[in-house]
């Protein structure tokens, strides 16, 4: 049995979705009044915001007579019914999701003082937490399943097609039993919950696995975590193409790619430098599935012990350029070899602390490539690692410089999707 309690969970919202969500077209780039009103509804959050989630399996589901029941409680939906008879469940997880009462008192406020650019971008953003927190459930519940040789199933919900939404106080009371839910969920006469950007959920759990891998019962279709190792299929939006229709007339009938890196973009750093990076420090490998592996060599010193050379190494796979070249994986550790590293004034204080800081340490993992380059960060100019500041400085580094080699690549190769043999970067080739 599972039960997940989290009051402080992941809310990097990717730019992709929140665009979606704004009503922006895909190959839109926002910039201007646009971004500036994005940003802001997302530092606002990200101060004053308090997400949590909740989910616990339930002890019993039983399918009888078109009829769904729960822990003994009578449920019909017609949709939710089929996906859970045709994988042949034998269990489910019920999901508690809130972006919290905060952003909803933060929108009214907006409202009244005639604010209304800021109110519906404060708005939308907290449906794209929402969205994101079920989808972050989604993942760690893929995972926790995967361990004990299940798969899980798309969630469902009251108020979705062939689900009454009278039946959310149901399954509001099924949920609250255990009197564990981290923040304020009530449903109102209407069946709408309150806060209102919040989400009531049912997963169902199955063992047999097969029947999830070879039919539309996976969740993955509909799942934008990018970096899931669980994934069977993938996210049906990362693969939508552009019709001309959808964009001004260019006289062509040929489908329109859609740009995924600014290629035009103004760096941290001097490109000669990002040039002289990818030559000396960066080796690209393209990857089967279409997504890259990126290895970069960072050499610097320490602050103490009269500069002892340091070298790290940093692993950083991006999926393929159809899915918007998202950070999948991040690594960084001390370069096989490597000793100056245990001369840093932290790691000599405190070893562990501080090779655990650096391991767990993945800014932007899950986001697109192209976030880098709104990335806000303290540029240091040390070389060691011994503050976050100046490790953050290092990752920055190491993702401008894979933007400006992928930025080269999508320059120079005639077909970027195809792969990135041919380039006159430091490409390996698939052995």
């Amino acid at each position: 049995m599972i039960e997940l309690i989290d009051t402080f969970p992941n809310v990097d919202v990717q730019r992709t979705e929140y665009k979606r969500l704004l009503g922006y077209p895909r190959e839109r780039v926002l910039d201007g009044r646009a971004r500036e009103l994005a940003d802001l509804a997302r530092a606002w959050y990200a101060q004053h915001g308090r997400p949590w989630v909740y989910a616990r399996q339930v002890e019993k589901l039983d399918i009888t007579n078109g009829s769904i029941l729960i822990d003994s409680v009578p449920f019909s939906s017609p949709r939710l019914l089929k996906t859970l008879k045709d994988a042949n469940a034998d269990s489910a997880i019920l999901v508690a999701v809130s972006a919290g009462p905060e952003i909803e008192a933060e929108a009214q406020k907006l409202w009244k003082e005639e604010k209304p650019d800021e109110y519906f971008f404060l708005e939308i953003f907290g449906s794209a937490v929402v969205e994101h927190l079920t989808t972050m459930t989604g993942a760690r519940l893929c995972s926790w399943a995967e361990s004990h040789n299940m798969a899980v199933l798309p969630h469902y919900s009251p108020g979705y097609p062939e689900w009454d939404i009278s039946q959310q106080s149901s399954l509001l009371q099924l949920i609250s039993k255990s009197n564990k839910l981290p923040g304020p969920l009530a449903v109102l006469e209407s069946g709408m919950l309150r806060p209102k950007k919040s989400l009531l959920a049912v997963f169902g759990l199955t063992h047999q696995t097969d029947r999830v891998r070879l039919t539309d019962l996976t969740p993955c279709d509909n799942c934008s975590f990018s970096p899931c190792q669980y994934r069977r299929t993938p996210y049906k939006r990362s693969l939508e193409v552009l019709k001309p229709e959808t964009l001004p007339s260019t006289g062509s009938t040929d489908e329109i790619e859609v740009p995924t890196l600014n290629t035009s973009a103004k760096y941290s750093v001097n490109p000669k430098a990002l040039s002289r990076w990818i030559t000396e420090r960066l080796t690209l490998t393209p990857l089967p599935d279409g997504s890259t592996h990126a290895l970069f060599k960072y050499e610097g010193s320490t602050c103490t012990n009269s500069g002892r050379t340091i070298r790290f190494h940093y692993e950083v796979t991006v999926g393929p350029r159809a899915d918007g070249y998202p950070l999948r994986d991040q690594k960084c550790y001390p370069a096989p070899g490597d000793t100056g590293h245990t001369h840093m004034c932290r790691y000599m204080s405190n070893p562990e602390h501080l090779m655990v800081a650096i391991a767990q340490e993945k800014p932007l993992l899950g986001q697109p490539l192209n976030d880098v380059l709104a990335w806000t960060r303290t540029p240091s100019a040390a070389s060691c690692y011994c503050e976050p500041n100046s490790r953050k400085h290092k990752w920055g580094l190491v993702l401008e410089t894979l933007h400006y080699a992928l930025v080269q690549l999508e320059n120079t190769t005639p077909k970027p999707t195809d792969s990135l043999r041919g380039s006159s970067l430091p490409v390996v080739p698939i052995t």
